[in-house]
């Protein structure tokens, strides 16, 4: 039997991108990593503009200088895919609301939620909290009333209410009811699927 060699992919390798991001959020300029690698500031910009590609020895100096291990450029990323009409249905409380979680489960950092609110839907008499830092809303058409101590909001299409998730509210719908996103930062829970 003859081996079989393989072809080498013709897609090219696109790497500039996360090198750029890395380096960014290193708040590092390109400048500096010149400076830490010997290279010129217009060769690391045609590297990240992905025009050239540098050598083995090369992208080994780059990522040593940004402390970035060489394999994680070639990483797939995690990517996972929610379809609505697949997404979980929860409870968060309240009356007269459909409400779905449209990311995994196992998503810790954020949590999105999308709610189908009947007419004079309502999160409950009493104001909640919910567990996370950082809560949004935003309103995909309807309007909500956002009820804090002493204080409304009303909500139309478009708008988004972002506030400190352990704050003390509630809301409700009027005559037309709402189709809204809920916005968790980090996930108020999680769990397997």
């Amino acid at each position: 039997m003859r081996p079989v060699h393989p072809t080498a992919d013709e897609t090219p390798v696109r790497i500039g991108a996360q090198l750029r991001s890395t380096r960014r959020a290193q708040s590092m300029t390109l400048e500096q990593l010149a400076n830490a690698t010997g290279l010129t500031k217009g060769f690391l910009s045609r590297i990240e503009r992905d025009d050239t590609m540098p050598s083995v020895p090369t992208l080994v100096q780059i990522c040593q200088a940004l402390s970035l291990p060489v394999g994680n450029l070639f990483e797939a990323p995690d990517v996972q895919r929610v379809a609505l009409a697949d997404a979980p249905r929860i409870n968060m409380g309240g009356s007269g609301a459909d409400e779905r979680l449209i990311t995994p489960r196992t998503e810790e950092r954020v949590q999105l939620l999308r709610s189908s609110l009947e007419p004079h839907a309502n999160g409950g008499d009493e104001l909640y909290t919910v567990n996370c830092a950082v809560e949004s809303l935003h309103v995909v058409s309807g309007a909500v009333i956002v009820e804090f101590a002493g204080r409304e909001d009303v909500l139309e299409a478009g708008d988004t209410l972002t506030f400190p998730g352990r704050t003390p509210h509630t809301w409700r719908t009027a005559d037309a009811g709402a189709e809204v996103v809920w916005v968790l930062v980090p996930a108020a829970w999680s769990g397997s699927a």
